[in-house]
């Protein structure tokens, strides 16, 4: 199963994972948003920083939860 087919899965079947997904999805729009203003005010940057650790996070969480799915759909393959 492929990684696309996973998260499609995981967004129908996890309320967590959809909400990470979502979540995840608007802070990108925003920083896109951001990057193409050409200057930030100090504080737009901090905000910037903050929000790209947030969405940082929220990949990363997704992505453990990807590796789960795969971890037991392989176990469940195996029984």
């Amino acid at each position: 199963m492929r990684e696309e087919e996973i998260i499609e899965v995981l967004k129908r079947e996890n309320e967590e994972f959809r909400k990470l997904y979502e979540e995840h999805r608007h802070l990108d729009s925003i920083l896109d948003e951001m990057n193409k203003k050409p200057y930030l005010t100090p504080e737009e940057e901090v905000e910037k920083k903050r929000m790209q650790k947030e969405k940082l996070y929220k990949k990363d969480k997704m992505a453990e939860m990807i590796r789960q799915y795969k971890a037991r759909v392989a176990k469940e393959a195996t029984q």
